[in-house]
């Protein structure tokens, strides 16, 4: 069956069960645009910019377990798309971007609409392949399937010339692949497993530290039957929670920049340390000196090996699939779990429980003015704990991941590593898609929401039925938080003094707009938009400008050097 370049594009996605491309069409894929228009297997998704492409196309992913795909045309439609992009490969997504670029004989010739693809994005993907040759393009979209869901997961970009689309040949669709140069280790090593295991089991205080790759490899439900065995605290990175219930009594909080007393306490003082699925990222542990300033015995689990020992020597390594190394953990485990020391571990969650006495996370309930914090634990409470929410990056991002308690993965969904303002609304589109009927929300700030924010045309062309909790405080409140603490109050362009009116705004998308001011609508508003089940509604709530995100470990210093709100 001989198909041209554009066919085989639509077929190889067909292929591969994808069920949406988000994307923003362009002269380089309009070949492929018009092969997506002749069938109905693979939808399109029109979004108003190519940043929204790619954001969306990293919600769906991380909502549904399944690679997420953009198409966008050359030259700015792929520059538009790179902060999307490195957003996704910072968190460890699985995607397919696929750009369309100028005709073969023009590469390097500065043609219009043409940027070295390639170049551009080699470092922000896991891997990227120009086809130049339209018998090349069935097995290039087979390769760029398969490494961007195996192994560490990750984007992987497919630049197009024109006259690729254009072309024929015989099409095959190759039904798996394989690459001498990539085999990336699934299984852990049985003897390092052993070892851990019994590192674990006679430690005096131990500590389970998981994170976002616990999510990624499905390890969720093999992670909790794990801690519960043990009996001991477990904590979450900001990209890990709902790795382990939220709920659960042995759930210490996030750990980190902002996270709570008692989880950064116990991460410092154990006496056994297990990462699983994370890398000891500057926002996790702060200072690494600072952090091994106390002895310690360190577990590491981890699909990329590059990440074990990068910023903190380890003592025992294992490098496999999350999911595989818990599985044989668990396995190894069992009728061995009376050789804890009860006493021991009875004592430690003693201390625990001391450092939780410090109630780090509370806040003014008797304000007059409302309280972010308590916007967010009202949203809990009316979703059930059971909302899909994205979020965009600042203050309003923390206090979502402090006081929505996530008991389940995938219903967290923001950007972590590379903190990219502008990603919640179109990520929200994204996770809509993935999961029809399901209730989503967007938690945002009034400078967040206006990076993407004319995605709200393309909610309303396919009726996305999104709520949006806009935290409202005037100000870019994370960076004014900063200017008050290290910089002397000096507010230099964080204030916002020209906001939109948001209810008209969201009004003229053709979406339904409310206003909060007072504390006590805070609830009753929320209940009203959530009943609203096929309207995307927008909730500007005008928050106390002056609230601050505690705790809070300024940048370089030690795990244990927080700041808390009583402490000012």
């Amino acid at each position: 069956m001989e198909l041209t370049g554009a066919e085989i594009v639509v077929q190889s996605l067909a292929a591969e069960g994808v069920e949406f491309v988000f994307g923003y069409p362009g002269g380089s894929v309009l070949h492929i645009y018009d092969e997506l228009f002749k069938q109905d297997r693979v939808k399109h998704v029109l979004v108003r910019h190519e940043q929204g492409a790619a954001h969306a196309a990293d919600g769906y992913s991380r909502a549904s377990n399944k690679v997420g795909v953009c198409l966008v045309t050359s030259g700015p439609g792929v520059t538009n798309a790179v902060t999307g992009i490195a957003t996704a490969y910072m968190d460890s997504i699985p995607m397919i971007i696929i750009t369309g670029q100028v005709p073969t004989h023009a590469i390097g010739l500065d043609a219009f609409q043409e940027v070295d693809t390639v170049g551009i994005t080699r470092p922000c993907v896991k891997h990227n392949f120009l086809v130049k040759d339209v018998r090349d393009l069935a097995l290039t979209m087979k390769k760029a399937f398969h490494i961007a869901t195996t192994g560490r997961p990750g984007p992987v970009l497919v630049d197009i010339p024109k006259d690729v689309t254009a072309a024929v040949c015989e099409f095959r669709y190759p039904e798996s692949v394989e690459l001498r140069s990539y085999n990336p280790v699934v299984r852990g090593h049985s003897g390092q497993i052993r070892k851990a295991l019994d590192l674990l089991l006679d430690a005096k205080r131990p500590m389970v530290y998981a994170g976002g790759g616990v999510v990624l490899a499905n390890g969720a439900a093999e992670l909790t039957r794990l801690v519960r065995l043990l009996g001991y605290p477990c904590t979450n990175t900001l990209m890990g929670l709902g790795g382990f219930p939220g709920t659960d009594p042995q759930f210490v909080g996030m750990l980190g920049m902002h996270g709570t007393y008692e989880a950064n306490m116990a991460m410092q003082h154990c006496d056994v340390l297990v990462a699983i699925g994370a890398r000891f990222d500057d926002r996790v542990i702060g200072d690494p000196r600072d952090f091994g300033r106390i002895s310690r015995k360190i577990i590491h689990i981890d699909v990329d090996p590059s990440s074990i020992s990068k910023r903190v020597k380890v003592d025992i390594p294992i490098v496999g699939d999350v999911r595989e190394v818990l599985l044989e953990l668990l396995s190894q485990m069992e009728g061995q779990a009376q050789r804890i020391d009860r006493s021991a571990l009875a004592a430690w969650w003693s201390q625990i429980d001391q450092w939780r006495g410090r109630e780090c996370l509370r806040y003014d309930r008797t304000a007059e003015i409302i309280k972010p914090q308590f916007v967010v634990e009202k949203l809990w409470e009316v979703t059930g704990g059971k909302a899909i929410i994205t979020s965009d990056v600042g203050q309003h991002q923390m206090w979502a991941a402090q006081f929505y308690k996530f008991d389940e993965p995938r219903r967290w969904i923001n950007s972590g590593g590379l903190g990219t303002m502008g990603f919640g609304l179109p990520a929200a589109m994204g996770a809509s898609l993935a999961n029809p009927g399901q209730t989503v929300a967007c938690v945002t700030g009034e400078a967040s929401i206006q990076m993407c924010i004319q995605e709200l045309s393309t909610c309303k062309q396919y009726h996305l039925p999104i709520k949006i909790v806009n935290l409202n405080n005037r100000y870019m409140g994370m960076v004014r938080q900063w200017q008050e603490f290290f910089h002397g109050n000096r507010y230099a362009e964080s204030y916002m003094n020209a906001l939109p009116d948001f209810v008209r705004l969201a009004e003229a998308y053709g979406h339904v707009g409310i206003k909060i001011d007072k504390p006590g609508d805070v609830e009753g508003a929320l209940r009203e938009a959530f009943a609203r089940r096929d309207q995307l509604v927008f909730l500007d709530f005008i928050t106390d400008a002056t609230e601050n995100v505690y705790p809070m470990v300024a940048g370089g210093k030690g795990l244990t050097d927080m700041i808390l709100a009583e402490d000012l």
